[in-house]
């Protein structure tokens, strides 16, 4: 199935787009165009589409939150047909730099990301709307950027956000940094929440305020259950944490909710280190 919806967010475009191979789209990704800016290009598996939504806006400038597949996927593609300029995070830049490598379970999903030069994110941004100001965020990946239009009040937050409450981390995920990146967004102004893969019109503020108190609530938890001697399997235990196996196998643990576990554990290690 190839799913392409698309919805308005004031003047910015916001593009939906999901693919599968049997059934409905397990997760769908959204890419926002305004002017002739894009953030984010999806998943390779929806290159003809978002080639199509490009070209049709003669997207010119492409800002990525960061480089994991569902995000970067068509920067090769969208850059060759428009040659338009792609600008990330100096990591996002040595990232794209040589192919990545995947699991299976992301070249089902989203498929392959392939290699593209890349600029370095100005510190200022012209858009339509006015300056788009790019805020370094860190947690879910170490290069992660999100985007704000002040004088809108529009945060475009990549996979800062997802959802108030977490099912599952990826094994790479720093719970604790993500944790310093929500309250620095909380410092800023906004009230629309343009999320990559789950966007809140309004009450931003609200949905990352509940994220925050989730994380480190559970963050709390695990840490004083750790320093009282127990292990890791112990604490998911006894914080009666609910895995979804199914998810964890065919990711090949890569995604589960005892990442989050060992994520802030291995944070608060480094911490006293």
């Amino acid at each position: 199935m190839r799913l392409l919806k698309t919805h308005k967010f004031n003047q910015i475009n916001a593009y939906e787009l999901g693919w599968s191979l049997i059934g409905s789209p397990v997760m769908t990704v959204y890419c926002y165009v305004l002017g002739d800016i894009m953030i984010d290009t999806a998943q390779s598996h929806m290159q003809k589409e978002i080639i199509e939504v490009a070209t049709k806006h003669n997207v010119k400038h492409i800002y990525l939150t960061h480089y994991h597949e569902d995000h970067s996927g068509n920067v090769s593609a969208i850059k060759q047909a428009l040659n338009a300029n792609v600008y990330g995070h100096a990591m996002t830049i040595k990232q794209m730099a040589t192919p990545m490598k995947i699991l299976p379970y992301q070249k089902y999903m989203w498929g392959n990301a392939g290699p593209a030069s890349l600029k370095q994110i100005p510190d200022k941004i012209e858009t339509i709307m006015g300056q788009l100001i790019p805020v370094y965020t860190p947690g879910h990946s170490n290069d992660h950027n999100a985007y704000l239009i002040e004088n809108e009040g529009i945060l475009f937050s990549g996979d800062l956000y997802l959802g108030d409450k977490i099912k599952y981390f990826r094994a790479d995920e720093n719970i604790g940094l993500q944790i310093d990146s929500l309250k620095k967004i909380l410092s800023l102004d906004f009230r629309s929440l343009l999320c990559s893969h789950s966007p809140r019109r309004n009450n931003g503020k609200q949905h990352i305020q509940r994220k925050l108190d989730f994380l480190q609530n559970l963050y709390g938890n695990i840490i004083f259950l750790w320093e009282k001697g127990l292990s890791e399997k112990e604490i998911f235990v006894s914080l009666n944490l609910k895995e979804d196996y199914f998810a964890k196998i065919i990711c090949f643990g890569d995604v589960s909710l005892f990442n989050g576990v060992k994520s802030a554990i291995r944070h608060y290690k480094s911490l006293k280190s």
